[in-house]
């Protein structure tokens, strides 16, 4: 009966693969293991901003065996709260909505808190969850390779103080760098020839002293508009330089924000010492960034009254000079760029000390800036908010085969955009995983939880290779070309797709929309609640000689039940205690 049984099944195999022999497969032997063992999983984070520190924490809880290395080019973490120190650096958003969701502050000095104060909470953060023990400082990673042969990324690592170079191996990369990380100057002729004070708004120098000197900003993103009202109160005269007009919004939580600090009152920081007061707090503020998303589109009624209600407060702000409102309300939608509050910007446009210019700049001179209408405006100093690298090409080469992403995902490169699979992973590139790529956020939500539910889709994949044998997975390339498609069919839709100039389309206006996830916040999050496995190609580790995709089941057993001490019933619990949605689905219980 038994060999006719064999001889069934194996006339079955036959014709289910073509050309199958079991001898071509070595004779499959248990392994003598518990199922749950897991093979230690060498992980480098490169970064140590918010989307590091987050990794340092999550990672090692949810990932079982993980040996995790982060390395960061700065003295400590916080990424670009310790980068930024221009006067006037702050969070646009609540800080209250700026934090963890598993370590809240009761106690931030204002709404609207200050770099420093954000910097401070994140190496906090970082303290309390011993995220410092994985981190070494100083380190630039000059190159990253994929191994094939390993199954390792090869990392040339420099050092920033004695620049010399080190190498070292992994089985996993994740990119932690940042959006953006790499702050550039602009490429105006004769930029090089001024002999003036020249600086990125991103690299301040502590050490000037704007006080009585006549300055020129350029650009009005972000730090533009936080940077200008600062320097205005204490400049001779300022010259503000903005190619483009913008959207200076309300506050998104939901009052006006004010120029001056708000800060909370001693009442409020006691209130929010009770933990259920303060949640409530935190979940009223956060609950209108979940509800932004509708103002998104094309001619919807809430893009329409956004449009209205943010030129009436501009028109507000503007009441010392009511002619430049015309100058600075754009012709594109709101939300088309990223909308700031800019509290203090219009008024400080406003003033006599400033003068607000449209005329595109011709080239620098020695003594200043010189427009295309010829008029030459010398400055002491000039100070460039023009952004960073916004492309996603990554700051170092990352090499898999023939393709480097720093060049492969350029304008001019072999994809020519930033190409990838949901925006953490990209085809051709195993174990290479992004936190905060391409196509990653959506446009609402919060960022501590859009970086907290991507690093937690990273550990399930990593729980994927290191508990079930594999050595590799990277995404299929169709996976990723349907999930270009989809971004493609979506963005149109959306005012993002207007002819603006934005870090969502890479500063090229009606460009390609990589910036941001194709739907909402909680649209992302739903998606990435569970990997498709489906989508992804894999390989068997080495160690599995049989390459039987069950070898990892091992000897039959698991470790709990060879722990005499261990709880096996941890699925029993008070039955007012039991949530249903969630019985028996917490991988940790067995």
């Amino acid at each position: 009966m038994a060999s006719n049984a064999t001889q069934r099944l194996e006339s079955i195999s036959r014709h289910l693969t073509p050309g199958y022999e079991k001898s071509q497969r070595p004779k499959f032997e248990l392994e003598d293991h518990p199922v749950d063992a897991v093979r230690s999983l060498k992980v480098a984070v490169i970064g140590a901003g918010i989307s590091g520190v987050t990794a340092g924490v999550l990672l090692p809880a949810k990932v079982p065996g993980v040996d995790l290395t982060i390395f960061e080019k700065n003295a400590d973490v916080g990424g670009t709260w310790i980068e930024n120190i221009y006067p006037g650096v702050r969070c646009d958003i609540p800080a209250n909505v700026y934090q963890s969701s598993f370590s809240p502050n009761t106690q931030w000095t204002e709404e609207f808190a200050q770099g420093p104060e954000i910097r401070a909470y994140w190496q906090k953060v970082a303290a309390k969850h011993d995220v410092y023990k994985y981190i070494q400082f100083g380190k630039k990673i000059q190159q990253a390779t994929w191994n094939s042969s390993a199954a390792q990324w090869v990392l040339n690592i420099q050092d920033v103080k004695s620049q010399e170079t080190i190498e070292a191996r992994f089985d996993i990369l994740v990119t932690a760098i940042g959006r953006f990380n790499a702050w550039k100057l602009p490429d105006y002729p004769g930029i090089n020839e001024y002999e003036g004070h020249l600086r990125h708004s991103s690299n301040w120098d502590p050490n000037f002293d704007p006080r009585g000197k006549t300055l020129a900003v350029i650009g009005n993103g972000a730090s533009g508009v936080q940077v200008v009202p600062e320097l205005q109160k204490v400049v001779k005269h300022l010259d503000h330089y903005a190619r483009s007009p913008t959207w200076i919004a309300g506050s998104f939580a939901g009052h006006e924000r004010k120029a001056e600090p708000m800060l909370f009152s001693a009442e409020q920081l006691e209130e929010f010492q009770d933990p259920e007061k303060y949640l409530q707090y935190r979940k009223g503020i956060e609950a209108t960034y979940w509800r932004r998303f509708a103002a998104l589109f094309k001619d919807s009624k809430e893009n329409r009254t956004a449009r209205e209600e943010f030129k009436t407060i501009m028109g507000k702000r503007l009441s010392e000079k009511p002619e430049l409102l015309d100058e600075i309300v754009p012709d594109f939608s709101p939300h088309c760029r990223r909308l700031t509050p800019g509290p203090g910007y219009l008024e400080a446009l406003g003033k006599k000390n400033v003068s607000f210019i449209r005329t595109p700049i011709k080239r620098f001179t020695k003594t200043g800036i010189e427009t295309v209408d010829g008029v030459h405006r010398p400055v002491d100093a000039v100070i460039c908010s023009t952004g960073a690298n916004i492309d996603y090409a990554t700051p170092f080469s990352i090499i898999s085969g023939p393709l480097d992403l720093s060049k492969a995902w350029k304008t001019d490169g072999e994809f020519g955009f930033p190409y990838s699979y949901l925006g953490v992973a990209t085809p051709g590139f195993p174990n290479l995983f992004f936190i905060h790529g391409p196509n990653t956020s959506g446009a609402s939500g919060t960022l501590p939880n859009s970086v907290e539910n991507q690093v937690t889709y990273i550990a399930r994949l990593l729980r994927k290779i290191s508990g079930e044998g594999y050595k590799s997975l990277a995404p299929k390339k169709e996976a990723a070309d349907d999930f270009v498609e989809f971004c493609d069919a979506f963005f149109p839709k959306t005012v993002l797709s207007e002819n603006c100039s934005s870090w969502a389309n890479g500063g090229v206006p009606g460009g390609r929309i990589h910036g941001l996830w194709p739907g909402s916040a909680a649209h992302v999050n739903f998606i990435r609640r569970s990997p498709r496995w489906e989508d992804f190609d894999y390989e068997l580790s080495k160690e599995n000689r049989s390459q039987n995709r069950f070898a990892y089941w091992g000897n039959g057993w698991t470790t709990k039940q060879l722990q005499l001490d261990s709880d096996l019933t941890g699925y029993l619990k008070v039955p007012e205690k039991v949530d249903l949605r969630d019985l028996h689905e917490s991988w940790w219980e067995f």
